[in-house]
């Protein structure tokens, strides 16, 4: 007769097995990379992807980071022009990660921190222009808005690709 100790032991170990199996194995999509805490420590060896990635189950904890271009859309913000005219000004910010290891080690919320970043960088590049200037140069001001923006996002492993106001609403009188 056949032993059922046996058999659940080898059902228990192929169990076993497949979950290892399961929680060891990720797969990386191109355009992402997998940031690994092992042990709650990371350094650029453990930064893998795309393709197929193994993990030690309990060990390393996996964070997935996009490196395709994203933006952020900055809600209306109002400036205050050199000539002292207040202004509502909406802009996007299109950024992409370029060093997966800073972006999830030197800042906790990327997206967060640049939205906060650039609304302060945007009142203090609005204040040195006047509100002609603002309204004819928003080529100029994007771009030192940009050069700005991406001096200061390098720190979080980020490239800051274009800036774009979308609206200046000047006043009515």
């Amino acid at each position: 007769m056949f032993d059922v100790t046996l058999l659940v032991t080898a059902i228990a170990v192929v169990l076993v097995i497949l979950l290892t199996l399961w929680l060891s194995i990720r797969i990386v999509n191109r355009g992402d990379k997998l940031v690994i805490y092992r042990l709650g420590n990371t350094d650029d060896s453990l930064t893998k992807g795309p393709g197929l990635v193994l993990l030690i189950p309990f060990i390393d904890r996996p964070q997935r980071v996009n490196l395709r271009e994203q933006y952020v859309e900055v809600p209306s913000q109002t400036a205050i022009t050199k000539d002292n005219v207040t202004i509502p000004i909406d802009f996007l910010i299109y950024w992409r990660i370029i060093d997966p290891l800073k972006s999830v080690v030197n800042v906790q919320d990327f997206v967060g921190a640049l939205a906060g970043v650039a609304t302060t960088n945007l009142r203090a590049v609005v204040g040195d222009f006047l509100l002609d200037d603002v309204l004819s140069k928003r080529d100029q001001i994007n771009e030192v808005l940009r050069t700005k923006l991406d001096e200061i996002t390098e720190n979080w492993g980020g490239k800051i690709t274009r800036v774009e106001i979308r609206e200046i609403t000047p006043p009515r009188d």
